[in-house]
């Protein structure tokens, strides 16, 4: 059991915390028995898993060693308020080619929680390619994966500049406009691209 702060696993996992290290590794952190449950469940790359002794048992963990940490150090490493005490470190999917259906591309959205809640209705609602601009919140940091309900092991990100994203993107784009028409009356044919804009402007 690992029950220092100090030690080099341990500081590497509270670097994922920060956007510049989950981009340099090419990893990040999920937490939650459920969700770590449903990275194996659903073949994600899992490096690592980490865990105090009253997750253990609850863990369905196959193919990686399970480290065993005290409470002091889990919720040094915890982005949680009232950490379960399970996490896992994935590695953060490699570019896919898109599929030739309807997708959802994000423009400037900024909070992690929304950026979460959008990738979560996305892959309940069947969507899989989510196109987001330079400048939205990073849908792999801890609080976008939390409110992803893990949704974010169902989607393929695409992250490029606005421009570059508008060229890619072959269907019409449907922009969110609070003064447009009502979406729930609005029958759309064929295959499109639902733009959202940013929460502000």
């Amino acid at each position: 059991m690992i029950i220092s702060k100090q030690n080099s696993l341990i500081k590497e996992i509270r670097s994922l915390l920060n956007k510049k290290y989950r981009d340099s590794l090419g990893r990040y952190v999920v937490e939650g028995v459920k969700m770590v449950n449903e990275a194996f469940a659903l073949g994600q790359k899992v490096l690592t898993v980490v865990c105090t002794e009253k997750c253990l048992n609850l863990l369905a963990v196959t193919g990686v060693e399970v480290t065993l940490v005290s409470d002091d150090v889990y919720n040094s490493i915890s982005d949680e308020k009232s950490p379960q005490g399970a996490l896992a470190v994935i590695e953060k999917p490699s570019f896919q080619t898109p599929n030739e259906k309807s997708c959802v591309m994000l423009d400037g959205v900024s909070d992690p929680g929304n950026m979460g809640t959008i990738i979560r209705t996305m892959a309940c609602a069947g969507y899989r390619d989510l196109y987001i601009s330079d400048d939205c919140a990073d849908p792999f940091s801890p609080k976008a994966v939390r409110s992803s309900m893990s949704g974010i092991y169902h989607v393929n990100v695409i992250r490029k500049s606005r421009q570059e994203l508008v060229n890619d993107i072959k269907f019409p784009l449907i922009v969110a406009d609070m003064h447009g028409e009502n979406v729930f009356e609005k029958k759309i044919d064929g295959e499109f691209c639902l733009v959202i804009g940013n929460e502000a402007r």
